[in-house]
């Protein structure tokens, strides 16, 4: 013996009962699948009410802006009473404010290129290892010290004069 089962699909209707329900659990910050459920419907109930009766979307997002209203009428309220935090909450997350973040640091220092590669090559002979001269560097070196001590044997000669 086969028995069929008799469905008969619930007919919806927006009623003042149910519109009011939807606003409530609306204005509680419920949302989709959730407000319908609260709201004592179905999800797909839900969806089919929102396409064929405008109202019904209306009346949940009346509800998510009066909350909105309401508690932002409480932040600035606090905040002209003179609560810092909450005063600098609504700066950053209404108005997109960031605190300043860099520090500005200004060295004016001079720097003299001889000083810091005698100050490298110091630590390169502190470290053991040795200072390697191209040829070119040691011929200008060469020529330097010859000059140098030229200039040295003609004051001593003219010193002795």
């Amino acid at each position: 013996m086969i028995h069929s089962l008799i469905y008969e699909p619930r007919k919806l209707k927006a009623t003042d009962e149910l519109l009011t329900k939807i606003y409530d659990n609306a204005r509680l910050g419920l949302k989709g699948d959730n407000l319908a459920i609260a709201s004592g419907v179905l999800p797909v109930e839900y969806r089919q009410l929102c396409q064929f009766d405008p109202a019904v979307e209306q009346i949940a997002l009346r509800g998510y802006a009066d909350t909105e209203a309401m508690l932002s009428r409480t932040l600035h309220t606090a905040a002209e009473a003179g609560d810092v935090k909450v005063a600098l909450d609504l700066l950053k997350h209404t108005h997109g404010w960031v605190a300043k973040q860099q520090i500005n640091l200004e060295v004016d220092q001079r720097i003299s290129i001889t000083e810091a590669l005698n100050d490298a090559n110091s630590r390169v002979q502190d470290a053991g290892f040795e200072v390697v001269e191209t040829t070119d560097e040691k011929i200008k070196r060469l020529e330097h010290v010859k000059k140098m001590q030229s200039l040295d044997f003609h004051k001593t000669i003219g010193a002795a004069r």
